[in-house]
């Protein structure tokens, strides 16, 4: 647009270039709520998703997968509403991810938008609703305001608004009237309930505030309409609540709204409101912007600012203008330009009136002389109040002059002063600037209105600064921080951040504007008025890393320690020092010695704490010694003398302290301090040194302590030190070191723990210690020999000191299991055996016996236990060494060992009778019997030949392993064993068990004859086992196996067997004419027929016996064996005989296999009269069909059956019996097969009606193909209009019919296809190929038809192969392949170009290079159209980089339109090249307006340019830009040439340069131009000095032509003077004592309501 125009224009975006699809831009899929968010709803594949552009954030694109019918953004916050269904509406906070609305509605809403920032309006199908979005219940449903007027019926909703208190309402709806858009308005008024309808296309209500009232506003109700039926345009704008209370009202308006000519079914579309600037933004569909003044509702200006049409819009710029989206994606945005609007109405409109109306509304520059004059004129008139408000209103007159004309102004009594009118208007209109807000706080502050200062300042109606703040200071700290805070005076803030307390404020504010504080002197500051803030204050510094740096600690301690802070400052060293670091070491020694004077405790605990690491030591411990803090001073000592002069002061010192302390001392320093603490006072420190030695014995050593101990005497510390080893020590001396001390002390308890309990000492060296020391209690040397078995030797020691007590005590407490080894000391020594017996009285069932036996045994002295054993068995006692021992004695004594040993049980078996083996081998053996011990047992009765005993055993056991180990062959008794068991072991037997094992382990050991033997006499000789059927079968079994001769006699004589046992048996080892006896014998016929067919291999025998048993399961049996023997008639007929139909699938597989279908067929109706299987009656089918008896298969057919029809007819197929086939699928009505069939007959018609009935797709292409084939084509479209449908069958069919040469035929097939409802992407597809294959003149309305619906890439690559241009510019357009559509149309339509579809084309492509080549392609082929060409691209254009195309193709005369039309552009390339027309065709008019309007540039090359030019009007304009770059001698220069004396009276005016000024004038007064003379005096008089014009006046005679200039300079003087008089008369009433400083005299100013 123009420089000179009202309005700014604005692309925010493009939306398609963002990556928004054009088909979502339309009313229902794109929301635009405010200039923040565009939201638009996209279905992307089935999915469907919203994107945000974030209009304020550099056009950031956010995408969410998101359902639902509609989307729209809250004006500025990230929140979205979102419906589905109509109904459903859910709300959420996208940053938050929370939900702050979800409800359903009744009705299906049509509209909804934004009345304000916290309400949302809803549009349903019956009624207006809104609700609070923010309220926190989610579930609440709107509020219902009216039911929709009947005149929306039929509508399209396309707006709803509302006035501020949401108390009336307007919705907005359009619809089709004579061929025209209408509109329809529901006006609501919420206080009446009641609604208003009339014609209109737009709404909106708004603000404005008229001249009488007192800045009070009025509503006002705007509405925009075009008459469909007059087609006139009309706006309204009319008062609603009109406050009777307000002076004046709003006179309603009607205005005019022009549509062009060619906008004949333009209308309104939207509607803003700038309330600040009061100016009516009225936007149509067509894209004309109308701006009204909202007042007088005077139309301002009209353009047309987009081609396209829009479809929405919204308010701009904090609703100061209007911004929309067109078709083309393009976000526009519209708002006057503050700049030019007022000089647009002064200069286009000539309405001084409305420019000063807006210019004071508003604050717009342009008509502040205007403004000026008024300001004064109203003076002069002594309108002083009016004068106020016009200088409020201009920001030229906002400045210190008019302030002080105005406070010079004495205003009558009673009426408020001009001065404050000023203020008051300013204050209600905006904010005041630096010098108002300083003239206006002296006052107010000194009268004590602070409130009142702080309500503007809360209001921002005041301009802040340094000055004012130092103003204010004095009067409340707290306001003046708050001045100094939004001035950015950094030190002072700072300041009144520390004067009022408010420390932790300062350090963030510092870091907030990177302000560098002296925070030393600060911090001395705050000392003197509070050290805890001070400190706190100074900690908190030292925690940011930032500030830490900045101070200097040391020196803000010493400021702390001088003044006597000791606590605040140790407090802030301590956080200071709390890293620790080396380099801190000197003031860690600071902080102590302060505190070791002054507060001991204090250096105590922070010592006691660990803090510090780095500090003076020796220093520290000295001055702790010096204070009583031992503890502390040996901390810090390292020299023994002075750790040895401390440690003695145990009594200051904690214990647990001082012991932990020799943990930090070496060996050496340990030793020396504990003999130190030993020296000065043993008794008193012998706990502590215990307590040392304890705790560092592995350090010390035990050797080294136990000696020092020894040294000093000191038996009791050794003593308790060594208890605390003697539990955990692994050293033997240490163990006997303190066994040895408790001795000494006669610890003899101690002692025996040690001794019972622990393991590392020498018992050797103890056994003898306590011998030695011969202590009254000898429990520790028992205990000692106990655990170390020196038992013989300790009875012997107790024998000889008679100590017989202590012998019965270690017997009978101690360890009772020691018996034995104490009898056979004591028998060793020869102790009476009545000491003896006592003694194992008073232990009985505490002796282990066997032991005791062994022990006693040893020494020949058993007799002696037999009281000890028979006492414990009347106890109870069943132990078996018991029963042992008594045996034993029993066998020796001769006292009727057998009888003992066979009726007791208690006794160990295997020993006694190992005792007795060499006594009486018989014995032995009772006891080996006794307890199963086979080995033994066998091997004493081997070894004595008792065999009959062993076989007794034996049989007795029967145990197979037993039996299988004495039965080894390798056993060389084995042969008197079996003798005996035949002999005396089995006639003995009336059980089986044994008798079987027996047998089984003969078996088992190979002794087959033995076996046959053994068997012989039990079952063929009169014994209780002779009818055994088990017998008599193991018998048979054994002859079979060993003596197959003798089974035929045994046959005769057995006849207890189980034939199905031994039968079996025969025929495995060959017996088959045995086995055929047998099972002839027990009649089992079925199995003896088995043995001749299969064993005997006779089937004639087996013919024979059938035929004699006359039983039907034995002519099944033979028929089977006929079957396998492949006598199929024979076979036949025995089933057949039988009635068996039971192999039907083994005789039916047989018969076929050799072709025996005639006597199949009497077996298959045998088998059908009792089977129902699906075989049989399809095996019956293929035997007639085999026989050509195709009438029996109809009857078959026409009969219940149970034949699988569909195999029946495959194996038919297979063996081409066709006719058959026919009847087998005609009968289960298989159409697919049933086609394929009439097929293989050449019946293609009834192929093809099968086919149909069939609907398979392997049918259909079988029949298609035989169709083919046959050239049935009629028939083959038919089959291959049912397969094209099916996308993956078309490529087969295409092949077929191309790979045959039928071209026609395919094209027809699928020209014929594309009615079909199932007519798919592909058939139109392939039907585009075929087309530019074999019939390319159809191809494009092919094209242009079904463009839609074929896959356009593949379609490209054919029509590109072939050449096809015109068709191939149509795809790529069609597939949004803009590019390769625009370089097509450039490369291959040179003549016959269409040029608007061309510019459709070229405005869409995403490569800007391709502009450049339609450029050139233009210039060449289409130069006239290049202009319109060009004005579509210029959007995109890269400006600079087209002029320099044609400017080296000497082409940019061609495009002076173009160039004309991006001038506003204000681009240097562009101004030069347009520059250069023009003085080549001297048009010196547009080329002053150029460098007027535009100023980028090389001003001067131009001006050098033109300063020689043949034409005085480009010479004139060289000296301007001489004189616009300050080249006032160049200018002057061309200027003076040409006697142009108004610029270059101007020019050196401009300059402001006295040299330049007097050169001119020189140059007049030599020239004797006088009137030039007046004229820059007059113009530039600030200028000149004085002097010197008088003094060129009196010398050239020009003194009554300097009198102007003379009378101007002497009025200036004299008001000079008297303003000096005045200020001098004033400033000495002010410092009038008690006088106040007021804006108005008397109580004027109480009356302002400030």
């Amino acid at each position: 647009m123009s420089s000179d125009l009202p309005i700014e224009f604005t692309e925010l975006v493009d939306l398609t270039s963002i990556g928004i699809s054009p088909q979502s831009l339309d009313f229902r899929s794109t929301t635009f709520e405010s200039d923040r968010f565009v939201t638009i709803r996209e279905t992307n594949d089935g999915a469907n998703s919203v994107s945000i552009i974030d209009l304020a954030n550099n056009n950031n694109v956010i995408k969410k997968n998101m359902g639902g019918d509609s989307a729209i953004m809250h004006p500025e916050q990230m929140v979205i509403s979102v419906r589905a269904n109509g109904t459903i509406v859910q709300i959420f906070n996208l940053e938050t991810k929370s939900k702050l609305k979800s409800f359903t509605l009744n009705d299906p809403c049509v509209f909804w938008t934004w009345l304000d920032d916290k309400h949302l309006g809803i549009i349903t199908t019956k009624s207006l609703a809104f609700c609070n979005v923010f309220d926190g219940n989610v579930s609440a449903k709107p509020t219902i305001l009216t039911t929709r007027h009947s005149s929306l019926n039929n509508t399209q909703i396309i707006s709803f608004v509302s006035n501020k208190n949401l108390d009336w309402f307007a919705t907005v709806g359009i619809l089709q009237e004579n061929g025209r858009i209408g509109g329809r308005i529901q006006l609501y008024s919420k206080g009446r309930n009641v609604s208003q309808a009339f014609d209109g296309h737009v709404a909106m209500f708004s603000n404005i505030v008229l001249e009488r009232n007192e800045n009070k506003p009025v509503q006002v109700f705007i509405t925009g309409t075009r008459n469909p039926t007059s087609n006139n345009g009309e706006l309204r704008i009319i008062e609603i609540d009109h406050d009777q209370s307000l002076a004046q009202s709003y006179e309603k308006k009607n205005v005019d709204i022009f549509f062009p000519p060619d906008a004949a079914n333009d209308f309104p579309l939207a509607i803003q409101v700038s309330e600040k600037y009061g100016v009516i933004y009225l936007l149509t569909k067509y894209g004309f912007i109308h701006l009204y003044e909202m007042e007088t509702g005077k139309n301002l200006f009209v353009n047309r600012i987009t081609a396209e049409s829009v479809f929405t819009s919204t308010s701009y710029d904090n609703k100061n203008g209007i911004a929309c989206i067109n078709k083309k994606g393009q976000v526009l945005a519209v708002e006057i330009s503050t700049s030019q609007i007022v000089p647009y109405i002064l200069s286009k409109l000539s309405d001084t009136s409305l420019a000063l109306t807006m210019a004071k509304r508003g604050g717009l520059p342009g008509a502040d002389d205007l403004l000026g004059q008024q300001f004064n004129e109203l003076l002069q008139k002594n309108d002083y109040n009016e004068a106020a408000k016009v200088a409020a209103s201009s920001t030229q007159l906002r400045n210190q002059n008019t302030i002080n004309r105005l406070k010079n102004i004495q205003s009558a009594p009673g009426t408020i002063s001009p001065l404050l009118v000023y203020f008051s208007t300013l204050l209600d209109n905006g904010k005041l600037n630096k010098e108002e807000t300083i003239e206006l706080a002296r006052p107010v502050l000194q009268q004590n209105r602070k409130q009142l200062f702080e309500k503007w300042l809360k209001e921002d109606k005041l301009e802040c600064s340094e000055q004012l703040g130092d103003i204010v200071k004095p009067f409340d700290t707290t306001l003046a921080l708050a001045c100094y805070l939004k001035s950015n005076v950094h030190a002072k803030v700072v300041n009144c951040l520390a004067e009022l307390q408010q420390f932790e404020k300062i350090l963030p504010y510092c870091q907030k504007v990177g302000y560098n504080a002296n925070f030393l002197v600060l911090i001395s500051t705050l000392i003197r008025s509070s050290p805890d803030r001070a400190a706190e204050f100074t900690t908190s510094l030292l925690q940011n890393p930032e500030s830490a740096s900045q101070i200097d600690i040391e020196k803000i301690a010493d400021l702390f320690f001088s003044q006597n802070h000791i606590q605040q400052g140790t407090s802030l060293l301590l956080d200071a020092l709390k890293a620790d670091t080396p380099d801190q070491g000197h003031l860690q020694t600071r902080v102590l010695e302060v505190n070791l004077l002054h507060a001991p405790q204090v250096a105590d605990a922070i010592l006691g704490n660990n803090i510090f690491s780095h500090y003076d030591k020796p220093r520290i411990a000295e001055l702790s010694e010096k204070a009583g803090l031992f503890q502390r001073a040996l901390e810090n000592y390292i020299d023994i003398k002075d750790i040895k002069r401390c440690i003695v002061s145990t009594k200051v010192i904690p214990v647990d302290w001082l012991v932990e302390y020799f943990g930090k001392l070496n060996i050496d320093q340990s030793i020396a301090c504990l003999r130190t603490l030993m020296d000065n006072n043993m008794q008193s420190n012998i706990q502590i040194v215990v307590q040392v030695a304890t705790k560092y014995s592995d350090l010390l050593g035990s050797a080294t302590l136990i000696k020092m101990f020894e040294e000093y005497g000191a038996t009791e510390g050794l003593y308790y030190y060594l208890a605390s080893l003697v539990n955990l020590t692994e050293d033997k001396d240490v163990v006997y070191k303190y066994i040895e001390a408790a001795g000494k002390l006669n610890q003899t308890n101690e002692i025996e723990r040690i001794v019972r309990d622990n393991n590392v000492y020498d018992a050797e060296r103890v056994k003898n210690y306590l011998k030695d020391a011969n202590l009254e209690n000898q429990i520790p040397l028992i205990v000692v020999c106990d655990r170390n078995n020196f038992t013989h030797e300790l009875i012997v020691y107790l024998y000889q000191k008679h100590q017989m007590k202590f012998i019965e005590t270690y017997v009978q407490q101690i360890n009772p299991a020691k018996a034995p080894e104490v009898v056979g000391a004591l028998i060793d020594v020869d102790c009476d055996e009545s000491f003896i017996k006592d003694l194992l009285q008073s232990v009985i069932g505490q002796v282990p016996v066997a032991e005791l036996t062994e022990e006693v045994e040893k020494r020949n002295r058993l007799k002696l236990l037999l009281p000890f054993l028979e006492k414990t068995l009347s106890q109870g006692n069943q132990d078996q060494a018991v029963y042992n021992t008594m045996a034993k004695i029993y066998i020796d004594s001769n006292n009727a060992p057998e009888k003992f040993l066979k009726e007791n049980d208690q006794y160990d078996t295997l020993e006694i009778g190992r005792y007795c083996e060499k006594r009486d081998p018989y014995l032995a053996y009772i006891a080996y019997d006794k307890g199963n011990n086979d080995d033994d047992l066998l091997r004493i009765t081997n070894e004595n030949d008792m065999y009959k005993y062993q076989a007794r055993y034996l049989l007795k056991r029967s145990d197979t392993e037993l039996w299988n180990k004495v039965l080894n062959p390798e056993n060389v008794h084995r042969n008197q064993l079996v003798e005996s068991v035949n002999s005396v072991g089995i006639p003995s037997l009336t059980d089986p068990a044994p008798v079987s094992l027996t047998v089984q382990a003969f078996m088992n050991n190979g002794l087959k004859k033995e076996l046959i033997e053994l068997l012989e006499k039990i079952v063929l000789e009169p014994t209780a086992f002779s009818d055994n059927v088990a017998l008599q079968g193991l018998l048979l079994l054994s002859a079979i196996k060993y003596e197959p001769t003798k089974v035929q006699g045994y046959l005769g004589r057995l006849e207890k067997y189980d034939p199905n046992e031994i039968g079996p048996l025969c025929v495995d080892h060959g017996l088959n004419e045995e086995a055929f006896e047998i099972y002839d014998k027990h009649n089992m016929n079925t199995d003896a027929l088995k043995v001749l067919i299969e064993n005997i291999n006779s089937l004639e025998r087996a013919q024979d016996y059938a035929e004699k048993m006359e039983k039907p399961e034995l002519w099944s049996e033979l028929g089977s064996a006929q079957l396998n023997a492949s006598q199929i008639p024979a076979a036949i007929e025995s089933f057949i005989k039988a009635d068996d139909p039971s192999n039907y699938r083994e005789v039916i597989n047989a018969a076929e296999a050799a072709g025996e279908f005639e006597n199949l067929i009497p077996y298959l109706s045998m088998a059908r009269k009792t089977l129902k299987e699906s075989k049989i009656d399809s095996c019956l089918i293929l035997a007639y069909a085999q026989l050509g008896k195709l009438h029996e298969i109809e009857s078959t057919l026409t009969t219940s059956n149970s034949a699988n029809m569909e195999e029946v007819g495959d194996k038919l197929i297979e063996l081409k019996n066709y006719k058959a086939a026919k009847l087998c699928y005609s009968s289960v009505s298989n159409y697919s097969k049933l086609a394929s069939t009439l097929v293989y007959l050449d019946d293609f018609q009834g192929a093809v009606d099968t086919a149909r009935k069939a609907s398979n797709i392997r049918v259909w292409r079988q029949v298609n193909d035989a169709c083919i084939n046959q050239k049935e084509f009629k028939l083959a479209q038919i089959c291959g209009l049912n397969l094209i449908v099916h996308a993956e069958e078309v490529n087969d069919i295409v092949s077929k019919y191309e790979s045959n040469g039928y071209f026609k035929e395919l094209i027809s097939l699928f020209e014929a296809g594309l009615g079909l409802e199932r007519a798919h992407m592909g058939m139109f597809t392939e039907l585009s190929v075929l087309f530019s294959k074999y019939e390319p003149e159809k191809l494009y309305e092919h094209l242009k038809m079904f463009w839609s619906r074929i896959n356009i890439p593949k379609v490209i690559r054919v029509v590109e192969d072939a050449h096809q241009w015109k068709e191939l510019m149509f795809l790529y357009s069609h597939y949004d392949e803009w590019d390769n559509a625009a370089i097509t149309m450039i490369e291959k339509t040179t003549d016959d170009l269409d040029h608007d579809y061309f510019k459709e084309v070229i405005v869409k492509v995403s490569n800007l290079e391709i502009y450049y080549k339609a450029i050139n392609f233009y210039v060449k082929e289409h130069p006239s159209l290049l202009i319109d060409l060009m004005t579509v691209l210029t959007p995109r254009l890269d400006i600079p980089r087209t002029i320099n195309i044609f400017l080296s193709s000497d082409n940019l005369p061609l495009i002076k339109p173009f160039l004309i039309n991006v001038l506003p552009k204000n681009i240097s390339v562009v101004n030069q090249a347009y520059h250069d027309l023009l003085i080549e065709e001297e048009d010196y008019k547009s080329l002053q307006v150029a460098v007027d309007s535009y100023d980028k540039f090389d001003q001067i090359g131009l001006a050098t340019r033109l300063e020689s030019h043949d034409l005085l009007f480009f010479r004139r304009i060289a000296a301007l830009l001489f004189r616009r770059n300050k080249k006032w001698a160049k200018a002057l220069s061309i200027l003076k040439q040409d006697k142009l004396w108004k610029e270059a009276i101007e020019t050196a005016s401009i300059s402001q340069d006295d040299k330049v000024v007097k050169e001119l004038l020189e140059y007049f007064v030599e020239t004797d131009n006088k009137e030039a003379v007046v004229a820059l005096l007059y113009t530039a008089y600030n200028l000149f000095k004085y002097e010197n014009v008088l003094e060129v006046a009196w010398i050239n005679g020009l003194t009554d032509y300097t009198k102007p200039y003379e009378i101007s300079i002497k009025k200036e003087q004299n008001d000079a003077i008297e303003k000096m008089a005045e200020e001098s008369t004033k400033k000495t009433d002010q410092e009038t004592e008690g006088a106040p400083l007021m804006l108005t005299s008397g109580m004027s100013f109480q009356q302002t309501g400030f």
